[in-house]
């Protein structure tokens, strides 16, 4: 059995310990809350403008813009999100064992990757991935200046011939306590094959198509931009859940060593007392 001088220790320690995880779980609890209203405004928006997309592209000639021209898939841009530090629970290990699956399935050979955070880069970095792209240290500032940034960046390459198509993977925020794994086709863009075709006769001005010109960019930045903040919100859920996880396990712990403290301390007094008491019987016999 520990002394109680390493017991006193041990539960100094894990207080302090306590104090941290419960302070940082209000800070993800603070940014939760900002982030997910910021997500929440975001999404009818990016919703209604991927609608009416749908709608107008199987009226058009996709020929009209190069960001809607389908071409044979023989290289692929993977754009995946991730967190630049741990403390998170699964958070990061889930969406990178998700794009990890969608990569093999396209092929190590045929994929390149684009990294938005920390641990995707370091993870498919070490394992000799062709990242050709990352950005890190910017959630605590963002804005939606990176979301004009990185759809720039990415559409650019898509424009320059490097990918036949590029795939999204990210966390999507359902809950505090849980988030989807989503996989997505950001480019080319298509129509999705659970959106039902608008047979509407609607009268554009100016035409169809100049609205069609002027919305794939728009879509391109408010759907990256959604990607950043949905990413973002479900890592601040999932880092509170594992810092209030942590904050309940230091509690679990230091009951537990206080009641073995107790113990030590009690069979400490008993065996100072039976010392005392053998003593008084020995100077009782020899008088």
């Amino acid at each position: 059995m520990a002394n109680l001088k390493d017991i006193r220790t041990r539960i100094a320690s894990i207080k302090n310990i306590q104090q941290v995880t419960k302070a940082m779980k209000m800070v993800a609890a603070a940014k939760l809350r900002r982030s997910q209203s910021n997500m929440e405004q975001a999404r009818p928006y990016a919703r209604r403008i991927n609608g009416v997309l749908n709608d107008l592209l199987p009226n058009i000639d996709r020929s009209l813009h190069p960001l809607l021209g389908v071409r044979n898939f023989k290289k692929t841009g993977f754009v995946i999100f991730t967190a630049d530090k741990g403390l998170c629970g699964s958070f990061n290990t889930n969406v990178i064992k998700f794009a990890h699956q969608a990569i093999d399935q396209v092929g190590k050979d045929k994929s390149e990757l684009i990294c938005i955070g920390r641990k995707g880069r370091d993870y498919f970095t070490k394992r000799g991935y062709n990242v050709v792209e990352s950005h890190v240290e910017f959630w605590n500032d963002l804005n939606f200046g990176h979301a004009i940034q990185f759809t720039s960046s990415i559409t650019q390459r898509y424009l320059d011939g490097e990918y036949d198509q590029i795939i999204v993977v990210f966390n999507e925020f359902k809950n505090v306590a849980s988030q989807n794994l989503t996989r997505q086709l950001y480019l080319p863009l298509v129509l999705e094959e659970d959106e039902a075709v608008d047979i509407t006769d609607y009268l554009f001005e100016p035409s169809k198509e100049e609205v069609v010109k002027s919305l794939v960019p728009r879509h391109l930045t408010v759907q990256m931009w959604r990607f950043l903040l949905e990413s973002y919100a479900a890592n601040m859920a999932a880092q509170m859940t594992a810092m209030e996880n942590a904050t309940i396990n230091a509690g679990d712990m230091i009951s537990r060593l206080q009641l073995e403290y107790n113990k030590a301390r009690q069979a400490s007094i008993t065996n100072e007392i039976l010392e005392i008491v053998s003593g008084a019987e020995a100077l009782k016999e020899n008088s």
